[in-house]
């Protein structure tokens, strides 16, 4: 076995492989000044146990993320797909052509994410059966509700995405992967709020989001002032009110949080 061989080949297919493992980079990227005799010793520990660190145990958790994320455009393309086969709730023109898009955005991020978690040699879930009149008995009739919950669903997924960012630390890839569909969700939720004469930002907890009482967990924690270590950034400067202040930056939900909004449509 060559171990400078197998390395230098990881390195090629990873070329970040050393700042994915733990203290012993350092040892790894010096490893071909060592003796044989010291190398070999070293190897057993080497790959049992930082390799195993490095990729094993990240993979399982980056699927399970995939999946909660696959969940959730699930949920929006299944949402967009029922509205637009329902007779006279969107109405022809822009906002017809805007909700058809959305929906094929949607449904190019399930193909996306069920075909890297097979990559991943991971099981994309099933789609799941929604029923979207569950607490909102008229959205399929109601073009008002239904632009309601289409905002509901951007903004949970534009925070359900940021909540997860730190879980997919370990593959550049699929970090980037989900970053892109992060900003995609973002743009989505900004358009769908201009459609209902909202901001295309979010202000305090909700307040100006127009959302009926099942849909306010969308916009838990959004009231929060602290950022970055800051107590009150309202404290920063001139004009910075609160509406400001939060406005300015979106808050992540917790798989909890999420969870507790997709029930309300299972």
């Amino acid at each position: 076995m060559n171990i400078f061989k197998i390395i230098e080949d990881i390195e090629k297919v990873d070329p970040e492989v050393y700042n994915r493992l733990d203290s012993r980079r350092s040892a790894f990227k010096n490893l071909g000044s060592l003796t044989k005799k010291t190398a070999l010793a070293a190897i057993p520990l080497a790959l049992g146990s930082v390799f195993q660190k490095a990729y094993g145990q990240s993979t399982n958790t980056i699927v399970e993320v995939l999946n909660f994320a696959l969940k959730l455009e699930y949920l929006e393309r299944n949402f967009y797909t029922q509205g637009l086969a329902a007779s006279g709730l969107i109405p022809a023109g822009a906002a017809r052509t805007a909700i058809q898009k959305i929906q094929q955005h949607e449904a190019a991020h399930v193909t996306l994410l069920r075909t890297t978690i097979q990559n991943l040699n991971g099981t994309p879930i099933s789609e799941p059966t929604f029923n979207f009149g569950k607490n909102f008995p008229d959205w399929n009739t109601n073009y008002q509700t239904f632009l309601t919950l289409a905002q509901a669903f951007e903004d949970t997924g534009v925070r359900a995405y940021k909540g997860q960012a730190a879980n997919l630390i370990n593959n550049d890839a699929v970090l980037t992967a989900a970053l892109q569909i992060h900003s995609v969700e973002a743009r989505h939720a900004a358009h769908i709020r201009r459609m209902r004469n909202n901001p295309a930002w979010i202000i305090g907890d909700g307040a100006n989001s127009n959302v009926p009482a099942p849909a306010q967990p969308v916009y838990a924690g959004e009231g929060n002032v602290s950022q970055g270590g800051i107590n009150d950034i309202k404290t920063l400067g001139t004009g910075y009110s609160a509406a400001i202040a939060t406005a300015a930056f979106d808050e992540p939900l917790t798989k909890e949080q999420v969870a507790q909004i997709v029930s309300l449509f299972e």
